[in-house]
C-alpha cells in the first residue's frame, strides 16, 4: 500500500469510514485493499487542488472591481481573454459558450501539474487515472456539443463522404476519436511523471542551486501541458461543432 500523504490521511480520517461504506453499496461493489484508507494519494491531491480552485475563484469573485482590479481578477481576466481569443481563431465567433469549460480545463491540469512542486505533496496529474479521467471528460464535452450542434446529423461524420464507404469509415472514425483520448492521457502523464522525477532526482543528488533551473523548467513544462492539452480540446471540439463535416 502506498505511503499516506498528510492531508489523504486528513481525508481518510474524517472521511473514509462514509466513503468505504458508499463504494461498498455501488452497483458493483467497490473494496479497497484497506477499508480504513479507501482515499488514495491521487484522489486527495484532486480534491485538494478543485477545494483550492474553488476557494481562490470565491475571493476573485467576492474582490471584483470594475475601478481597482486586484492582481487576481487581472490573472483571471487575462486568462478568460486568452482562451476567449484562441478558441475563437479556432471555433468561431459563437466560441465564447466554450470558454468556461475550456479555462477550467486549463486550470485544474496547470494546477494539478505544480503541486507536485510543493514538498509533502504530489501531481495528480502524474498518475494515469486522473489524465485519463481528463481526456475522458474532455471526449464526452466535445461529441456532446457536437450533437447540441448538429443533432444526430453529428454522426454523419462517422460514415464518410458517401454511404459506401460506411463500413470502411466508421472503424476508422472510431479508432480515430478513441486516439485523441490516448493521445490526451498519455503526453500530459508522460511528461509530468517524467519533470516530477528529474526534478527529486536533482534535488537529492544537488540540493542547492542547480535544482532551481528544473524548478523553472518544471514550471514552464506545467504551463505548456496545461497549453497543449487545452488547445486540443479546443481543436477537437472546433471539429465536433464545424458546418463543414
Amino acid at each position: 500500500m502506498e505511503e499516506q500523504l498528510w492531508f489523504t490521511a486528513i481525508l481518510n480520517h474524517a472521511f473514509g469510514k462514509p466513503v468505504n461504506a458508499i463504494m461498498q453499496a455501488l452497483p458493483p461493489a467497490f473494496h479497497p485493499e484497506n477499508p480504513n484508507v479507501p482515499i488514495n494519494n491521487t484522489t486527495a491531491m484532486e480534491i485538494l487542488v478543485v477545494c483550492g480552485l474553488i476557494i481562490l475563484f470565491l475571493l476573485i469573485r467576492s474582490r471584483l472591481s470594475v475601478e481597482k482590479p486586484g492582481g487576481l481578477q487581472h490573472t483571471a481576466e487575462v486568462l478568460n481573454e486568452f482562451i476567449t481569443d484562441q478558441s475563437e481563431g479556432i471555433i468561431g465567433h459563437h466560441s465564447a459558450r466554450y470558454t468556461p469549460f475550456l479555462a477550467t480545463i486549463f486550470v485544474f491540469v496547470f494546477v494539478s501539474n505544480l503541486i507536485g512542486l510543493i514538498p509533502t505533496l504530489e501531481s495528480p496529474t502524474g498518475v494515469w487515472a486522473t489524465t485519463l479521467g481528463c481526456a475522458v471528460v474532455a471526449f464526452i464535452y466535445y461529441n456532446a456539443q457536437g450533437i447540441r450542434e448538429h443533432g444526430l446529423l453529428y454522426f454523419k461524420q462517422f460514415i464518410g463522404p458517401v454511404w459506401w464507404l460506411f463500413p470502411l469509415m466508421l472503424p476508422i472514425e472510431i479508432v480515430s476519436h478513441l486516439a485523441r483520448v490516448m493521445s490526451l492521457t498519455i503526453r500530459l502523464r508522460a511528461n509530468i511523471f517524467a519533470g516530477d522525477m528529474v526534478t527529486l532526482t536533482f534535488f537529492s543528488l544537488i540540493p542547492l542551486l542547480v535544482p532551481v533551473i528544473f524548478l523553472g523548467l518544471h514550471v514552464f513544462v506545467s504551463f505548456l501541458q496545461a497549453y497543449i492539452f487545452t488547445l486540443l480540446t479546443t481543436i477537437y471540439l472546433g471539429l465536433a461543432v464545424s458546418h463543414d463535416h
